[in-house]
C-alpha cells in the first residue's frame, strides 16, 4: 500500500516510451520546418532517471520516520477515521490535496524549502521523465500531520499521497494541449501544469495544485497558460550531475548566510523568498508587482508552489 507509486513504475515506463516515440514521428514529420517540439535529450533523461531513483530510496528510511510521527500523532488524537465508511475516503482525497497545495507553495516561497523543491524544476525540457525528477531532500511531514490529528492512520496519508503523485505524472507533457472546460476548471491538467513549470515572467509562482486547480483559484495564485512556455530555472544551473543539482541551493544559501553577520539577514536567507535579499543590497525594486518582488538566482521557471 505504501509502494503504490514503486508498483506503477512499468506504467510510467510504458508511457514514457510512447511518448518518445511521439516525439521521434513529430521530429520527422517537421524535420524541414523544425517546428518540433524539443521533447527528450539523453543526458537529461538520465539526471531525472537519476534523481527518481534516488528519490525513492531516500524515501525507504524518510516513510518510517512519516510512519513514526504521524502513528504517535493518530494515538495521540481523539478521532479515528473508519476506513470502512464511505465519506473518509472523498474527505481525505479533499484534505491531502489542500496538505499538498500548502507543501508546494511554501516549496517555492520559503527559500530552505525551495532548496529541496528546485530539483524538480531544474530541468530545461518538460516530458514524462521530468516528473521523476524528485527531491531527495523531503520536507514533506509538517504539511500531512493535521490529517493524522484529524484520525487518519498513517497508511491511509501515505496511500493518499501515492494517488496524488501517480496522477501528477501524467501532467508532465507537452503531448496534451488543453482539455474540456469543465476539466480545466477543476482539475489540475497539463496545461495548468506547464505554466507551473515556466520560467516565463508571467508564469512565475503559479499553479501550485495537485490534482484539483481550485485551490490556485481560490487563493489566487491560478495563470492560465496564455504563451510558449520556457522551462528550466530564470537562471539555469547548465549541468545535469544529480549531486549538483540536489546540492546547488545549499550551496547558494551557504555562500549567503555566511556573507553577513546580521542575524536577522541570516534568517531571512532561509525563511524569505528565494529572491530575497536584505534591503541594502537590494536592486531597486521591480515594477511587477507584489508577486514579483525580487526573482532570485534560482527562482523555478513557474510559480512557487512544490511536488510533483
Amino acid at each position: 500500500m505504501i509502494e503504490l507509486a514503486v508498483y506503477a513504475t512499468p506504467f510510467f515506463v510504458l508511457m514514457m516510451t510512447v511518448e518518445i516515440l511521439a516525439f521521434r514521428r513529430e521530429a520527422k514529420e517537421h524535420a524541414e520546418e523544425q517546428t518540433a517540439l524539443i521533447g527528450y535529450e539523453v543526458r537529461d533523461t538520465r539526471t531525472s532517471l537519476t534523481m527518481g531513483i534516488g528519490s525513492v530510496a531516500v524515501n525507504a528510511f524518510w516513510h518510517i520516520v512519516l510512519i513514526a510521527v504521524w502513528a504517535a500523532a493518530f494515538e495521540l488524537s481523539p478521532l479515528e477515521m473508519d476506513a470502512g465508511d464511505w465519506w473518509v475516503w472523498p474527505l481525505l482525497f479533499v484534505l491531502d490535496d489542500l496538505a499538498f497545495y500548502a507543501y508546494h507553495r511554501v516549496g517555492h516561497e520559503v527559500r530552505v524549502f525551495w532548496a529541496s523543491h528546485v530539483v524538480h524544476h531544474s530541468s530545461e525540457h518538460y516530458n514524462l521523465s521530468t516528473a521523476l525528477r524528485q527531491p531527495w531532500v523531503p520536507l514533506t511531514l509538517p504539511f500531512w500531520l493535521p490529517l493524522a490529528l484529524l484520525g487518519y492512520k498513517p497508511w491511509m496519508i501515505l496511500l493518499a499521497q501515492s494517488w496524488s503523485l501517480i496522477y501528477q505524472f501524467g501532467l508532465h507533457t507537452e503531448r496534451i494541449g488543453t482539455l474540456p472546460r469543465p476539466i480545466e476548471l477543476i482539475f489540475n491538467t497539463p496545461s495548468h501544469h506547464r505554466v507551473h513549470h515556466g520560467a516565463n515572467d508571467i508564469y512565475l509562482d503559479r499553479n501550485y495544485g495537485g490534482v484539483l486547480i481550485v485551490w490556485d483559484r481560490i487563493f489566487g495564485s491560478f495563470q492560465g497558460e496564455t504563451e510558449r512556455v520556457r522551462f528550466g530555472l530564470t537562471t539555469n544551473i547548465a549541468t545535469f550531475n544529480p549531486l549538483k543539482v540536489v546540492s546547488h541551493e545549499y550551496g547558494a544559501i551557504w555562500h549567503d548566510v555566511r556573507g553577513t553577520r546580521n542575524w536577522r539577514d541570516r534568517a531571512g536567507y532561509l525563511l524569505r523568498g528565494p529572491g530575497w535579499r536584505p534591503a541594502a543590497d537590494a536592486a531597486p525594486a521591480p515594477s511587477a508587482g507584489p508577486d514579483r518582488a525580487a526573482e532570485d538566482e534560482a527562482r523555478p521557471v513557474q510559480p512557487a508552489g512544490a511536488r510533483a
